[in-house]
């Protein structure tokens, strides 16, 4: 075999790259697509379906939270986080969110006066990471009959940031966001996210008939604190030298890599509506936010 021979053998290095970086969008896809399909038909079925639902998910994140934080498996800080999260989430199940609420913040100080390590304020932020977006959700969901769709129009404007700004990050280009947090994100992703996200959330209010204006104006709101709790999460990781939270979901890390914008949105959405209408939120959000004071 002469040289130009073994040059045709060798693989390209440019070619592998791109083979393995279409295997993980491949990956990334399919493992959205399965969570949201489950995520949908259990939001669909019913408030205790989707409680159960964001309950799974809740004890996973604390775990993962546990493990960038503490770098340790199960031990008594994540115990103690598990039983604040499994009473907070049966609470807000049955109507009960704001003693779900109370049973977090003293999970949280329990875990503070536990946890003797370098870092201690943040193994107690990992109680309210986990707890509060899965009381902030059940609760919206639990206000019939617009509690499904207050759920969908969350789920559908985060993923819509995240999509776009990935492509739109990907295929654009241009000036760095963050690089000294996240060196892959652009301020073209940005835009496309959040541009996308008021995009969706207008759409979604058109076809069921809620006003346009003002949900068009939240998507952009939520989909700017999406991408604020992406950059947050990765400067935690990066903090403690890692890059994905854990390897539960192909092509995405862990849960808290894939649910890194919904944390916030969710929580902060809460408090929006829970100022508006805190007996009915989701009517609330789809009378126009801040109309529905009107």
């Amino acid at each position: 075999m002469n040289e130009e021979d073994t040059r045709r053998a060798e693989p390209e290095p440019a070619v592998a790259a791109s083979s393995g970086a279409k295997t993980e969008l491949g990956l990334r896809i399919v493992s959205a697509l399965v969570l949201g399909a489950v995520s949908f038909g259990l939001a669909w079925a019913g408030a205790l379906p989707f409680a159960a639902l964001v309950l799974v998910v809740a004890l996973i994140l604390s775990w993962e939270w546990a493990h960038v934080v503490r770098g340790r498996g199960i031990d008594l800080t994540l115990a103690i986080q598990f039983a604040a999260a499994v009473g907070a989430i049966g609470l807000a199940a049955f109507g009960f969110a704001a003693l779900g609420v109370a049973i977090l913040l003293i999970g949280t100080i329990i875990v503070l006066a536990l946890e003797f390590g370098a870092r201690p304020m943040l193994s107690a932020a990992g109680v309210l990471y986990a707890g509060l977006p899965a009381v902030a959700l059940i609760w919206l969901r639990s206000n019939e009959p617009m509690g499904f769709y207050a759920v969908l129009f969350i789920f559908l404007v985060v993923a819509a940031t995240d999509t776009a700004a990935y492509f739109a990050g990907r295929s654009i280009g241009g000036p760095r966001l963050a690089p000294s947090i996240s060196p892959k994100k652009t301020w073209s992703g940005l835009l496309g996210g959040i541009s996308a996200a008021g995009l969706t959330a207008g759409a979604f209010a058109y076809a069921i008939g809620a006003p346009v204006l003002p949900l068009a104006v939240a998507g952009v709101a939520m989909g700017l604190v999406a991408q604020a709790g992406d950059l947050a999460e990765s400067s935690l990781k990066r903090a403690f030298h890692l890059k994905d939270a854990s390897g539960l979901l192909p092509g995405h890390g862990g849960f808290m890599d894939r649910v890194d914008g919904l944390v916030p949105v969710a929580v902060l959405l809460a408090l929006v509506l829970l100022f508006l209408d805190p007996k009915a939120p989701a009517d609330a959000l789809f009378a126009g936010l801040f109309s529905a004071r009107g």
